[in-house]
């Protein structure tokens, strides 16, 4: 089964900046994609931005230009960097990332447990 573990998550006042990380573990055979997802209340979980294992990334078009996903494949870690946050990016931050195990060797999706992002007007 994997694991991911985020952080990075915290209050930030408008314009500023935040980083987050998901690590990943657990028998993990290969990650394909990895993104970050976000869900503000009231709303529906949305993309913010993904990246597959060569290095592409696509991106919401509410964070292309502040935002930056990136990844290290050693480390089974992936990375949000949030510049100029505004405060509609408040929400519910999740980690998904698409892998396959040694026990399951279909591809599938996983999820981390959700970071709060708070920006504050």
């Amino acid at each position: 089964q994997v694991q991911l573990v985020e952080s990075g998550g915290g209050l930030v006042q408008t314009g500023g900046s935040l980083r987050l990380s998901c690590a990943a573990s657990g028998g993990i055979l290969s990650i394909y994609t990895m993104g970050w997802y976000r869900q503000a209340p009231g709303k529906q979980r949305e993309l913010v931005a993904i990246i597959n294992s060569g290095g592409s990334t696509n991106y919401a078009d509410s964070v292309k230009g502040r935002f930056t996903i990136s990844r290290d494949n050693a480390e089974n870690t992936v990375y949000l960097q949030m510049n100029s946050l505004k405060p509609e990016d408040t929400a519910v931050y999740y980690c998904n990332v698409q892998a396959n195990t040694i026990t399951e060797v279909r591809r599938r999706d996983y999820w981390g447990q959700g970071t709060q992002v708070t920006v504050s007007s």
